[in-house]
C-alpha cells in the first residue's frame, strides 16, 4: 500500500522527461559578518536567479539554534520561495521527522502542493541527536526508534483522506486530513545508513544522498536500496571558475571560515561522543568528490556520478564560496556553462 502511494505521489515535471535534472541546495547559512536576515535575503535571491537560470528546483535545509543554516522550517520558507516563482520546483533537504509531527508535516506539504501547482517536492529525514529533541519535547527514544513509524504515519496521511493511529510513539482517534493535495507531493527520505536505506527500499520511497559520501558510495546505496528506476538525488559542492585550482582556491579560503562556527552548532542532547570536526578536511574532501573547477571539470564529475550511480537528478550546494555575491555569479555561471552542457551530454 505505502508503495503504491510513492508511485502516485510523483508529479509530472514540466520539462523533465527521464534526462538529468539538475537543482540547487541551500544551506542558508549566516556568512560570517552577516546576520539572518542577510542569509534569508540571500537564499530568496538565489532561488530567483536558479529559475532565471533554467534550474529545475531549489532544495532547503532545516536547522536549529546554529549559523550552518539559519531557517529552523524548510517548508515555511518553501511556501515563500514558491510565492515568489513561477516554474522551479522546490523540495525540503530536508524536513525533519525526529522534532515535529508526521500529521502536521503533511498538512503543511499538502497545502503547499495545492498553493504552487504541484511543483513542492518532501524531502524527510531522522536528523540527528541533537539539543533540539530536548527542546521540542521529542526526545531521544523518538529519534533512535521511532522513524519508521513517524514515516509510516506521515505517508497514511499524505494518502489517505482519515487516519487514527495506534503505535508506540503516537495514537490517537480517527481524524479527516485536511487539507487533500489532488496529488499528494512526492516523498524522498534522506538515507546516511543501509538502516535507513531499506526503510526507504521497503516503502518503494527514493533516496536523498548527501555531500559526505562520493560517487562510489552512492553507487553502493543504490545496489543496497535495490531500485535504481527510483528517482533518487544526489547532491554535490558546485563551484565554477575559469580553471580548477581557481575554484579550489576559493573553496578552500571561504568554506572553512563560515564552516567552523556553523558546525560547533550541532550540539549533541546527551553525552553521547562527537568527533571534533575538521572544517579544512572536510572542505578538500568535498573539492575532491564534487564539481568544483572549470565547466568541462563541473560537467565530468557530474557526468561521472550519473554513469557510476544511475542517478539522474543532481543539487548543487552553490552557497560555498561565502558570499551572496559569489554565490549568484556561481549560480548564472552554472546555469550558463554547466547546466546546458550536462543535459545535451545525457
Amino acid at each position: 500500500m505505502l508503495r503504491s502511494l510513492a508511485e502516485g505521489s510523483r508529479p509530472p515535471v514540466a520539462g523533465y522527461d527521464g534526462d538529468v535534472r539538475l537543482g540547487i541546495f541551500l544551506l542558508t547559512t549566516r556568512f560570517p559578518g552577516q546576520d539572518d536576515a542577510a542569509a534569508v535575503s540571500r537564499t530568496v535571491e538565489a532561488a530567483v536567479a536558479a529559475e532565471r537560470a533554467g534550474f529545475d528546483d531549489v532544495w532547503l535545509a532545516e536547522h536549529h539554534f546554529m549559523s550552518y543554516g539559519v531557517v529552523p522550517s524548510a517548508t515555511l520558507m518553501a511556501g515563500h520561495l514558491l510565492a515568489v516563482t513561477s516554474r522551479i520546483h522546490v523540495g525540503t533537504a530536508v524536513s525533519v521527522l525526529s522534532t515535529q509531527h508526521p500529521v502536521a508535516l503533511a498538512e503543511q506539504a499538502a497545502l503547499l502542493s495545492l498553493l504552487s501547482g504541484g511543483r513542492f517536492h518532501l524531502g524527510v529525514g531522522r536528523g540527528g541527536p541533537w539539543r533540539d529533541l530536548e527542546v521540542f519535547g521529542t526526545g531521544v527514544p523518538r529519534y533512535e526508534h521511532g522513524f519508521a513509524e513517524s514515516l509510516d504515519l506521515l505517508l497514511t496521511s499524505l494518502r489517505d483522506d482519515r487516519v487514527s493511529w495506534e503505535g508506540e510513539h503516537f495514537r490517537f482517534r480517527e481524524v479527516p486530513i485536511v487539507p487533500r493535495a489532488l496529488v499528494p507531493p512526492s516523498v524522498t527520505v534522506a538515507c546516511t545508513s543501509p538502516a535507513t536505506e531499506r526503510l526507504a527500499a521497503e516503502r518503494g520511497l527514493p533516496m536523498l544522498l548527501g555531500m559526505h559520501v562520493d560517487a562510489g558510495e552512492k553507487a553502493a546505496a543504490v545496489a543496497r536500496h535495490g531500485d535504481p528506476a527510483l528517482p533518487h538525488v544526489s547532491t554535490h559542492v558546485a563551484q565554477v571558475a575559469d580553471t580548477r585550482e581557481q575554484a579550489v582556491t576559493t573553496l578552500m579560503t571561504e568554506m572553512p571560515r563560515w564552516l567552523a562556527p556553523g558546525l560547533d552548532g550541532y550540539v549533541a542532547v546527551d553525552d553521547r561522543p562527537r568527533p571534533s570536526p575538521d572544517p579544512v578536511g572536510y572542505t578538500r574532501r568535498m573539492c575532491g568528490i564534487h564539481p568544483v573547477g572549470s565547466p568541462d571539470d563541473c560537467v565530468e564529475s557530474l557526468l561521472t556520478t550519473v554513469e557510476k550511480t544511475g542517478i539522474t537528478h543532481l543539487i548543487l550546494l552553490v552557497e560555498a564560496a561565502g558570499s551572496r555575491e559569489a554565490a549568484l555569479e556561481n549560480i548564472a555561471r552554472l546555469g550558463a556553462d554547466v547546466l546546458p552542457r550536462l543535459r545535451a551530454a545525457s
